[in-house]
Order: C-alpha cells, then structure tokens, then sequence
C-alpha cells in the first residue's frame, strides 16, 4: 500500500543512488478514487522521503493477474515508465521489456500525477 512505501522510503537513511521503483498508487478507502490528485503523486511524495533514492513510477496501471503473467494476453500489456533518472528510466524499461510488457517512456516523474489517476481506469 502506499502508505506502507512511505514509510519504508523515510525509514531507509539512505538509498545509496539504488533505482527504487514506485509501483502504488495512493488509493482512497473504497477504490473511490485516488487521495492525492494532479499537484503531486505517490511517487513524488515517495521520492521526497527516500533519500538518495533514483525513483521511478511503473507497474502501477495493471492488475495483478497481467504482472503474474504478462504475456497471458493476445497482445503486449502497456507499461509506461516515469523517472527523472536517465539510466534509470532505461533500465526499469528493459526490465518491464524483458518481462513481456510494453514499456514505454511516460517521461519525467511529474507524469506520475497523471499514471496513477490512469490506474483507476483498470481498478474500475
């Protein structure tokens, strides 16, 4: 839960450049919708905590049963990647490649303001 990824990225003094990979979104109670909107995200709010961390928002816009299995569907499941980190933005998309996802570059990590709300369309 991403109250839960908070936590874990104050607690950690630091991250040490490690690319760590916000993939929750902040839910409301209920899936009625999200509770944070489009001034900021779950993974900016993560970033802010975790200390020298190279945070990058993806796997975040699928079910659990297409990150089980991605290549379960007749088609490839979109992935979109967001990270203000160069290197990082290439690996975590050779990564959900690798797996079977269709990673694309959403861009910087601002763009998580707009990937989480994206999710719901998946939730709902």
């Amino acid at each position: 839960p991403y109250s839960a990824a908070l936590a874990i990225a104050e607690q950690v003094a630091d991250w040490n450049g490690v690319i760590l990979i916000a993939a929750t979104n902040p839910l409301a109670p209920g899936l009625a919708g999200l509770s944070l909107g489009t001034t900021t995200s779950a993974a900016e709010q993560i970033a802010a905590r975790a200390r020298n961390a190279r945070v990058v928002k993806a796997f975040n816009v699928t079910g659990a049963e297409n990150m089980a299995d991605p290549r379960a569907l007749d088609a490839e499941v979109f992935m979109p990647v967001a990270t203000d980190d160069a290197d990082a933005r290439t690996r975590v998309i050779a990564l959900a490649t690798r797996m079977g996802f269709d990673a694309v570059d959403a861009g910087p990590l601002r763009a998580a303001r707009y990937l989480e709300p994206f999710a719901m369309t998946w939730i709902h």
